[in-house]
């Protein structure tokens, strides 16, 4: 009795994998007939879901097939007749990344040993193949998903496996067909994806390789150094990491593109001096001004420095030569008229009675403090007059000189 009850078992387990097998064994005869595309994602999908067949490699194989075959017969049909409904861009793409993912669950499967300690590939040459004839669609696939806001994953995702498939070895020698400068842009439009997803340690890493790749604009750079203070505001844990990232991006920044884009030197500096290292940043900023004496830019960023290291007078002798300087920019005037307005306010703080060099040192702070920082804020309100900042900047100068000064 037991016997044949063992016999039942085995023949059973020996029928339903006869049946999975039998499944992806259709399922290949069905795949590139388009009329019959949803069978065999169905027959596949239950091999892939049972334990008999879950790890072989040629399940994944005709998986992938099944999803490339019907990525080539949308593009025939788009061909054809661009308005074809099955040829739609963000269905193919996910045609063709689905085919990807499981061709890569497919390859390390079909180079398992067998019993005798062999590696014998059976799909791996064939996946090759189709991953290198589709190397191009794999960009066009993230096109697609970024035109039609599918930021991330999806449009991420295929930016990424195009950039990294000259990497992989996948290609062969085909991977010298493709252009080292769209190898760079694919991971940048990776890193504008995932950024537009809200992936922001994803979108660094992206930005990252497409910098070191030789993406040749600035905006790579930037990007990276937001991603990295968006992480670190997110995150208190990874604020030294962050920081790195940062000083490391922004020095690659300042030696590529010099004073042309100031963001570079101003978070270089900003990452040296939250480091401690307040010595060291200026060190690097003398060196800087003595090459550049008349750049508005550096006298404002060596102000602030001096404020950090609470050295008042230094800090208001540069803002006020930063000033002075015809190519100074908003946010200098601003941060100057801040400093030199608060400074006057310590001093007027200070004064007490009513002597004559009480009376002389308030005309003083009124003459070269408050309505001085007053000229400069105005100065700034003239280049962005919508600036709530700058408008309470100057709230405050005025109040000061009406309360302190009534006539």
């Amino acid at each position: 009795m037991n016997r044949f009850l063992s016999l039942a078992l085995c023949l059973a387990a020996i029928g339903s994998v006869s049946a999975q097998k039998a499944n992806v064994d259709q399922a290949a005869k069905l795949s590139g007939k388009t009329d019959q595309l949803n069978q065999a994602r169905n027959l596949i999908k239950q091999a892939m879901e049972n334990p008999e067949t879950q790890n072989d490699a040629r399940t994944y194989y005709i998986a992938g097939k099944i999803e490339f075959d019907a990525f080539d017969n949308a593009t025939k049909a788009k061909m054809i007749n661009p308005d074809d409904a099955s040829a739609k861009g963000t269905v193919m793409a996910d045609e063709l990344i689905q085919g990807y993912k499981y061709f890569m669950k497919a390859l390390p499967l079909d180079s398992v040993p067998n019993e005798k300690g062999q590696v014998k590939p059976k799909f791996s040459k064939d996946i090759l193949g189709k991953i290198g004839g589709h190397a191009n669609d794999f960009f066009s696939a993230g096109a697609d998903y970024f035109n039609n806001k599918n930021y991330y994953p999806q449009a991420y995702e295929a930016f990424m496996v195009y950039g990294d498939l000259p990497e992989s070895g996948m290609l062969g020698k085909m991977a010298a067909l493709i252009d080292p400068s769209q190898i760079a842009t694919a991971y940048f439009n990776a890193g504008l994806s995932a950024y537009s997803g809200n992936a922001v340690e994803e979108s660094a890493n992206a930005f990252k390789k497409a910098r070191l790749a030789g993406y040749d604009q600035p905006e790579c750079y930037i990007y990276e150094i937001a991603c990295w203070q968006s992480i670190a505001q997110k995150d208190e844990s990874k604020m030294k990491e962050a920081q790195a990232n940062i000083l490391n991006v922004a020095e690659a920044g300042h030696k590529k593109y010099g004073l042309a884009q100031p963001i570079f030197i101003n978070n270089m500096i900003n990452s040296i001096v939250t480091d401690g290292n307040i010595d060291k940043a200026l060190e690097q900023l003398n060196a800087v001004i003595a090459e550049n004496p008349d750049n508005a830019n550096l006298y404002g960023l060596r102000g602030y420095v001096y404020d950090r290291a609470e050295k008042d007078a230094e800090s208001e002798a540069d803002y006020r030569k930063a000033a002075s300087l015809p190519d100074v920019d908003f946010e200098t005037l601003k941060n100057a008229s801040k400093k030199i307005f608060r400074i006057g306010t310590m001093k007027w703080n200070e004064l007490e009675g009513s002597s004559p060099e009480t009376t002389a040192a308030r005309k003083d702070i009124k003459e070269n403090y408050f309505e001085s920082s007053k000229k400069i804020a105005q100065r700034a309100e003239s280049m962005q007059p919508d600036d709530s900042d700058i408008q309470n900047v100057l709230e405050s100068i005025n109040y000061a000189l009406e309360t302190y000064f009534p006539n």
